[in-house]
């Protein structure tokens, strides 16, 4: 699944287009690095979005296509 697709159905950034436009700014880092929005997520992969004054890191626990509100936060872990 895509970067930008995984940021909000997971509910991390609460729009896609959001999520694109923070992956080109360089504001999201897949394992260290700065991926793009076409960024294939797995599950172990740890990502840290920095927006605002708090940034977040989360290691991806599973990935599926769809997800209701109240197990968009099983699919990550806070670290």
């Amino acid at each position: 699944m895509r970067l930008d697709k995984y940021l909000k159905v997971s509910r991390l950034i609460k729009r896609r287009t959001v999520a694109n436009e923070a992956c080109d700014a360089g504001r999201v880092l897949v394992n260290g690095k700065p991926s793009r929005a076409s960024y294939d997520v797995k599950v172990g992969d740890v990502l840290e979005i920095q927006m605002g004054s708090h940034p977040l890191k989360a290691e991806v626990l599973d990935v599926t296509e769809y997800a209701k509100k109240e197990t968009a936060s099983q699919l990550y872990r806070l670290l």
